[in-house]
């Protein structure tokens, strides 16, 4: 131990220091004891004034040579090591556990119990349209004044969620939020914007609500016929009569068969984001839609039509036909007798290729352009239904266009006719050489 050598260092000094006093009755040893005790205590100053210098700095190597505070110093460094390990130790979790709670698709703000904010991560500042620089601190029932949620925080329990409908910034929200105590007196609130699966729960309502609809009028058509067939008297309605009723049936069993046709391939196309590579011959394949066309027109319509031969593109030869087939045969049923129609198959100078039908028809109000490709949506349901429509050609030809990384484009003007297009990305076109 330090302090025993420096007692056994005095003794001997003390000693001969009283030996040379009883030997030769000099006070030079008691000289030479003072000077000893100057120097220890000097470098021992010394050695205190470089630890003290160190412990401002103790994240630095300790001295080395500092006498009797070695020891100390080693115990203390050591210390100080294990504390800064434990506090990075510290740190990496708290920042994992920050970077989760930011990487949270729900809304997390942890507040005081008074409710004043403390910290929000991304999801909830998109949610609620908090702001980093200027709501921290402020107290969450300023920025949210709903009664709904002001009468939540008031409830002593929270063991259900409320849903608030709420207008930020001009949007429309449905947000569910529940508040969970933790730590002392501390909240944190729960936040989940429902907008988006609100929209959905309400398109599906509004699917299985056209469906019925559409499919309830051709099955009242064909149990009335049936049910009149059935109960007539023998001999009661005409051979005319008779083959009238069944084409009529006929007809109608034709529209459910198509709609199930069309219902069934939108769901086809719904399963996967991503068409195949295959490489699909365009040219043939506008040839088919011409005829299939051109049948349908009965002669009561001018085509002109602009085709590039060698233009093909990567897809499903299947999806891209059903889609070239839609857009034309639409033309065909909504432009009046001895208009005309143009179908145009061309490369853009950005690369992309264009397939577009242009008619001279009734066109189409500006107001009900962006619902067009919703499905059952329709201008006029009673002419869609009277031409054979199901209200799905649009919306499966923009799933097409989604699958094959195009845009369907749509223009139109009331009364000037209308252009739809499918514009192909660059990728997914090939010339031949």
């Amino acid at each position: 131990m330090s302090w025993s050598r420096t007692l056994l260092w005095f003794l001997f000094w003390f000693i001969l220091a009283a030996t040379a006093q009883y030997c030769w009755d000099t006070s030079a040893g008691w000289i030479l004891v003072t000077l000893a005790c100057g120097i220890i205590l000097t470098l021992r100053r010394h050695q205190a004034n470089r630890v003290a210098v160190w412990a401002t700095h103790p994240e630095a190597d300790p001295p080395a040579g500092v006498g009797q505070w070695e020891d100390m110093v080693a115990s203390l460094y050591k210390h100080l090591r294990g504390q800064a390990m434990a506090l990075r130790n510290l740190q990496q979790t708290n920042d994992a556990v920050m970077s989760a709670a930011q990487a949270l698709p729900i809304g997390a703000v942890t507040l005081t119990k008074d409710f004043q904010i403390r910290w929000f991560n991304e999801a909830a500042k998109r949610t609620l349209h908090l702001k980093s620089d200027q709501d921290i601190g402020q107290n969450l029932l300023n920025l949210l004044r709903s009664p709904l949620f002001v009468a939540y925080t008031k409830q002593t329990r929270w063991q259900e969620p409320v849903i608030l409908k709420l207008s930020l910034e001009g949007k429309n929200q449905s947000i569910m939020m529940r508040l969970v105590p933790y730590a002392d007196d501390q909240l944190l609130l729960i936040t989940r914007d429902l907008t988006h699966i609100e929209k959905l729960e309400t398109t599906r309502r509004d699917f299985v609500a056209n469906v019925s609809h559409e499919m309830r009028t051709p099955l009242t058509v064909l149990s009335g016929f049936l049910e009149t067939m059935l109960e007539a008297p023998k001999d009661a309605l005409s051979p005319e009569q008779t083959h009238q009723y069944l084409k009529l049936m006929h007809e109608q069993a034709l529209r459910m068969e198509a709609l199930v046709a069309d219902l069934l391939t939108l769901s086809a196309l719904e399963t996967s984001l991503s068409a195949d590579r295959d490489t699909i011959q365009m040219a043939p394949l506008i040839e088919s839609a011409r005829q299939q066309a051109e049948i349908l027109s009965g002669g009561r319509h001018n085509f002109n039509w602009a085709i590039e031969p060698d233009l093909n593109l990567l897809g499903n030869q299947t999806e891209l036909g059903s889609a070239i087939t839609n857009l034309l045969t639409n033309a065909v049923r909504y432009t009046p007798d001895g208009q005309s129609i143009t179908v145009q198959w061309c490369s853009q100078p950005d690369g992309s290729a264009r397939y577009s039908v242009t008619d001279t028809g009734i066109g189409i109000a500006s107001e009900h352009l962006p619902r067009l490709s919703e499905r059952f949506y329709t201008v006029d349901r009673g002419r869609s239904r009277a031409l054979g429509g199901t209200g799905l050609g649009l919306a499966i030809t923009k799933h097409v266009a989604m699958r094959h990384d195009a845009q369907l484009d749509i223009q139109s003007k009331l009364g000037q006719g209308s252009t739809f297009s499918l514009v192909f990305a660059p990728d997914r076109v090939l010339k031949a050489s």
